[in-house]
């Protein structure tokens, strides 16, 4: 699976934003498909993954949705109530395989190219 993604800027505390990633390739339905981030100084971290249902950092949970359209070959991260700490690259992933409730960092088999999210205060 190759994906692109796309979205994210810049946004105050509080409001939203919307990441987007397109995916080519046949199998797209049979993977996992996650979002990532990494903020700077820190190590890529898990943010949330849909199968057949989401799973959410805990981070995250309540105000991210992770959503995906096998028919489009697209997966999406709606993001609310956005916080300074949200501010990060945002990485989309494929993964064949879910350990416990999220997708770890070595079972990724295809990363996005990242995109930019920055929350100001």
């Amino acid at each position: 699976v190759q994906l692109q993604a796309s979205g994210g800027g810049l946004a105050q505390t509080g409001n939203s934003l919307r990441l987007s990633c397109a995916a080519s390739g046949r199998t797209f339905a049979t993977y996992f498909m996650a979002w990532f981030r990494q903020a700077p100084g820190k190590e890529r971290e898990f943010v949330a993954a849909i199968g057949r249902s989401p799973l959410y950092s805990d981070s995250v949970k309540g105000r991210f949705i992770i959503a995906r359209d096998n028919a489009k070959n697209t997966v999406t991260l709606q993001m609310f109530s956005l916080k300074p700490e949200d501010t990060g690259i945002y990485y989309c992933a494929s993964s064949p395989i879910i350990r416990g409730r999220e997708v770890l960092r070595d079972d990724v088999d295809s990363w996005g190219q990242g995109t930019l999210v920055t929350v100001s205060s």
